[in-house]
């Protein structure tokens, strides 16, 4: 059974940098897609960073292109997500989620694509 286990959010001022953790238990992470989403109340889940293990591909939603960075350890069974430049307006909720479906059969940035969610972390982006 996948479990997966978020840390590293926090308050950060706008235009700071955090560094999002996701930690795998029970099952290798190799053989996964993990997503990053966010959600704000009132809003579903928004996909944000993503990252195939086996060959490391990595996806970008629009709007944080050039500012995130998704990353894998797999000796430590976890995927990273850096976050700089951050907005007020990315105050969310932050999850990682995880599908072991080969990658061409699902839409990547919709959350009903994965199995295995974590609890979510909150991140908020404030002076």
């Amino acid at each position: 059974q996948l479990q997966l286990v978020e840390s590293g959010g926090g308050l950060v001022q706008p235009g700071g940098s955090l560094r999002l953790s996701c930690a795998a238990s029970g099952v290798s992470l190799d053989r996964y897609t993990i997503g990053w989403f966010r959600q704000v109340p009132g809003k579903g889940r928004e996909g944000v960073s993503f990252i195939t293990i086996s060959n490391g591909k990595t996806d970008y939603a629009d709007s944080v292109k050039e500012r995130f960075t998704i990353s894998g350890d797999n000796a430590k069974n976890t995927v990273y997500l850096q976050m700089n430049m951050l907005k007020p307006e990315e105050t969310a909720v932050y999850y990682c989620a995880a599908t072991d479906w080969p990658r061409w059969t699902f839409v990547l940035d919709h959350p009903g694509s994965y199995a295995d969610w974590g609890q979510g972390i909150q991140v908020t982006v404030s002076s």
